[in-house]
């Protein structure tokens, strides 16, 4: 039945800052821009190498996120990375906070976290 993730939708408080931390600092690929007059808003399709995509959405009026980041709905979301090092130093490199690295005590994987600018947590896996 399902085969899975197709996109990821994330509404932003500011668009160009947004677009610039998605593309510039995680290095998504615009597949497709538009602005949608008739609310104001804009849509920017992204994609990751592996074809999975994430909908970036400006919106005049937005709730804010309730918690962090343990509000009812989505908690967070994961890129996979195949160095944790040299992906924590990038993003280092533009002035991301990331939180120290951690061992998963199930899979024995290291990951960690960071925000993207709407304080969305997002997290990092090594393959």
């Amino acid at each position: 039945m399902l085969q899975g993730t197709h996109h990821t939708a994330i509404i932003c408080s500011d668009y160009e800052k947004s677009k610039y931390f998605y593309t510039a600092v995680l290095g998504l690929k615009i597949i497709d821009e538009n602005y949608r007059e008739e609310r104001d808003s804009y849509k920017l399709d992204l994609q990751l190498p592996d074809g999975t995509q994430v909908e970036l959405f400006s919106f005049p009026d937005f709730a804010p996120r309730a918690s962090h980041p343990e509000a009812l709905g989505l908690r967070h979301l994961a890129f996979v990375v195949e160095s944790m090092d040299l992906t924590c130093k990038h993003l280092q490199s533009f002035a991301v906070a990331v939180e120290p690295v951690r061992i998963d005590p199930y899979t024995n994987k290291k990951y960690t976290f960071f925000s993207d600018p709407d304080n969305l947590p997002l997290e990092i896996c090594e393959l």
